[in-house]
Formats: structure tokens, sequence, C-alpha cells
């Protein structure tokens, strides 16, 4: 039987529980109201937010429908894309210009190697042949006139050189004899080998001129009185008539070369008194280039023509005579020819007979020649 003690404890407690129910249920009522007006505050939120952006697309829509505005963009589409094209056609052109310059730059490095390649063979050939394709120095004086294709058996460059110097060289003092200017001259051999019909530069010096005319006729690889007739032409030298005949054997290109030259020569003699050159001084100086034996050929003049040195072969150095005056004293050969080779004190022969061969063509050159076209300059 329960105590009167435990009675109101009871009472307590029962008032406490249905007290806390009351306040329970009141703050779930309070708490859903305000999960409720949230919830209802962010719907509204998110309508007034969806709503916000609705009207913007619709107005910014508008606008994009709008002519005006269509066109403006449409406008600015097209000028975008021709500002994109416009820098894609620079940067092809560009790329176009520098494959073209490239290949400009290529083709101009080729070119000047292909130039200093046939260069380097030009030379190559001159050293192994001793001449090009297109030289006049060096080259025998037959191949030189069938390459003019002219007329004319004479080569031309000693045509304009006779032409030149019978116009304005007559006076000079010491034609054929003073040297000239040496860079002159073998810029003048250079000229002719790549142009056999070039024209004599206009002021050039008669000395120049005469002494090109010398080493063109010293470059030639025999003779222009060729090596058989050597002792016949010596033979004749003091009768005209004698002479005559034995020139009649020369070739043609020969005979004719040789007539226009000892032509020249005539004319620069009548000339003495101003230029100190009479027939006897000017076949002293000539007859070493005209007139000369196998293993005598006057190779100093080699140094216009010929830049690559050639090594003399065994058999031309063999050939080469040796001569002592002792030899030239000697009384085993009775018939000597007064006329025989004079060593002199630098080692060169003076040829007494081939230079009275060359004077007596000098000075009576009109009755040797008569039967050629002779030379005449008005």
């Amino acid at each position: 039987m329960p105590s009167a003690v435990s009675q109101p404890w009871q009472e307590k407690a029962s008032g406490f529980f249905s007290s806390s129910g009351v306040k329970l249920k009141e703050a779930s009522q309070t708490a859903g109201t305000f999960v409720g007006e949230v919830a209802k505050d962010a719907k509204g939120n998110v309508s007034d937010a969806a709503e916000r952006v609705g009207s913007m697309f619709k107005s910014r829509w508008a606008v994009l429908r709008q002519p005006a505005t269509r066109h403006a963009v449409q406008e600015s589409l097209i000028s975008a894309a021709a500002t994109t094209g416009t820098f894609l056609r620079k940067g092809i052109t560009g790329t176009k210009d520098k494959v073209a310059v490239g290949k400009t730059k290529v083709e101009e490095v080729a070119k000047m190697t292909a130039q200093k390649s046939k260069t380097i063979l030009t030379d190559i050939e001159r050293w192994q042949k001793g001449v090009a394709s297109t030289d006049v120095f060096g080259v025998p004086i037959e191949i030189t006139v069938q390459r003019q294709q002219s007329s004319m058996p004479i080569p031309l460059i000693l045509v304009k050189c006779a032409d030149y110097l019978v116009l304005s060289g007559l006076n000079s003092q010491y034609l054929f004899k003073a040297e000239g200017d040496k860079k002159v001259i073998q810029q003048l051999v250079s000229m002719y080998n790549q142009d056999f019909n070039a024209s004599i530069p206009e002021g050039l010096n008669p000395i120049d001129v005469a002494a090109l005319v010398k080493y063109f006729i010293a470059s030639l690889p025999e003779p222009l009185t060729t090596f058989e007739l050597y002792n016949e032409l010596k033979g004749a030298r003091t009768s005209v008539h004698a002479m005559r005949n034995v020139l009649k054997k020369l070739p043609t290109v020969n005979y004719m070369t040789l007539e226009l030259v000892t032509a020249l020569l005539l004319r620069v003699s009548q000339k003495s008194v101003l230029n100190k050159m009479d027939a006897r001084s000017l076949a002293m100086e000539i007859t070493p280039v005209i007139m000369w034996q196998k293993g005598q050929k006057p190779e100093s003049y080699r140094k216009y023509w010929s830049n690559p040195p050639q090594s003399p072969s065994k058999g031309s150095m063999d050939s080469t005579p040796t001569y002592s005056p002792w030899d030239m004293l000697s009384d085993d050969e009775e018939d000597m020819d007064v006329s025989s080779q004079i060593p002199l004190d630098d080692g060169m022969l003076v040829d007494f007979g081939a230079i009275e061969v060359i004077q007596c063509l000098i000075e009576q050159h009109n009755p040797i020649f008569t039967d050629a076209n002779e030379t005449v300059w008005r």
C-alpha cells in the first residue's frame, strides 16, 4: 500500500510531464510554422529569380530580333571574318614572299656556284691544254681564223691593232720595242680571249697596242713563217724573186698575216724620224716572235697570256741547244753561215740571218707581196 509521503511526488511528476508535453507541442508548432515560412520565402525568391532571368533573355532576344541590331551583329561578324581573312592572307603572302626571296637567293647562289665552277673548269682546261675553247692567244693561227667565220684569213685582233696604230700611233717612240704596261696588256689578252671581235679601247697607249701584236704572234704554237721554211727563207734573203717564191709555200693564213704585219712595220719604219724605229730596229725586235726554230720558242712572253705555270717536258728540255762562245769560234765548220746565232750575256740568242729575212720583208714589202691582196691604209 503506498505511503502518504509518495503521493505528492507523483502529483509533481504528473504535472511536470503534462507541462513538458504542452511545451514540446508548442515548440513543434512553432518550428513547423518557421520552416513553412522559410520554404515559402525560398520558393518566392526562386520564382522571382527565374522570372527576372526569363525577362532578361526575352528583352535581349527582342533586341537581337530588331533589324538594326541584327544588321549590326551581322556587320560585326562580317568585319571579324574579314579581319581574320586579312590576317590569314597577310600571313600566307608573307610566307610566300619569304619563300620567293629564299628561292631567289638559292638561285643566285646556284648561279654564282655554277659560274665559279665554270671558271675553275676553265682554269683547269687552260692548265691542262694550255688554252681554252674561246682563246685566241696560244691557239694555232688557222683555228683562230676558223672561229672568226670571216672572209678575211687574218686574225681580227691583228687587224684591229694595225688599224689603231696606223690611225693614231705611228709617231709614238719605240713602238714594238717598249714592253708596255703589263697589267693593261694582260687585261687586253683576257678581253680578246673572251671576245675575238672586241674593239681596241679608245685612248689606249700605242705602245701597249704594239706590244699586244708582238705578244699575240709570240703566243702561236708554231712560228708564223713555219718550221719547214726556216732554212729556205734564210737562203732567199738576198733575192726578192727567191723570197717571193719561198713565201708562196706558206699556208694562206700565214702568208696573209705575214703580209699584214710586215706592211704595218713598213708604215712604222717610214716614221722612224719620230718614233726612233727604222726597219733594222723593228726587225731586231719582231724577228724572235715571227721566225724561230724548234726548241727556241720565245717563252718569256708566256706570262702575258698563260697564268698557270707549265712545267717543261723532258723532251723539250733535251731539245734545247746549248751554245758557248767556243762553239761559235770553232774552225771545224768552215762553211758556217755568217748569220748564225750568237749568244748574248743573258742567254738569249740573236739569229742575224732571220733578222735579215724580216728586214728584207719590211723594206721590200711591196715588190715581195705583189701577188697578195696588199694591205692599204687610207
